[in-house]
């Protein structure tokens, strides 16, 4: 009687290989499809301050960083250059407006609820139905 266990073979075979070498190129078209088709940039930065447009500002072309200032019941500070827009600074309680950092793609938003302020990126092509956070 045979006082060693049988061990299967575990070596890889070509067919191994062949199935992950599928994998992997599977997966490297799935992120190029996703993440390497690149939309129109957005053409224009527009900030309304309680529901009257302040300012629209067009992003083709624009050669310098741009400030604009809101004041109301809080104060913020807008940085737009031609990558983008963000809330440099803000005394609003919460500050979600400033937290939620720069903003580049077009239909996304940065809101400031206590200063009911809107500030979106329009043109381009947006490459989402909804844009969340």
């Amino acid at each position: 009687m045979n006082t060693y266990p049988s061990t299967p073979k575990l070596r890889p075979t070509l067919w191994d290989g062949v199935v992950a070498a599928l994998v992997a190129a599977l997966a490297i078209v799935t992120i190029l499809c996703f993440y390497g088709r690149r939309t129109g940039a957005p053409q224009a930065v527009t900030i309304t301050h309680r529901g009257a447009l302040i300012q629209t500002i067009r992003l083709t072309g624009l050669t310098e960083t741009k400030t604009v200032a809101i004041d109301g019941d809080y104060h913020l500070e807008i940085q737009v250059d031609s990558g983008g827009v963000c809330v440099t600074r803000s005394d609003c309680p919460g500050q979600d407006c400033v937290h939620t950092g720069r903003i580049t793609r077009s239909g996304q938003s940065i809101v400031c609820l206590p200063e009911q302020v809107v500030i979106q990126l329009t043109g381009g092509t947006s490459d989402a139905d909804v844009v969340l956070g």
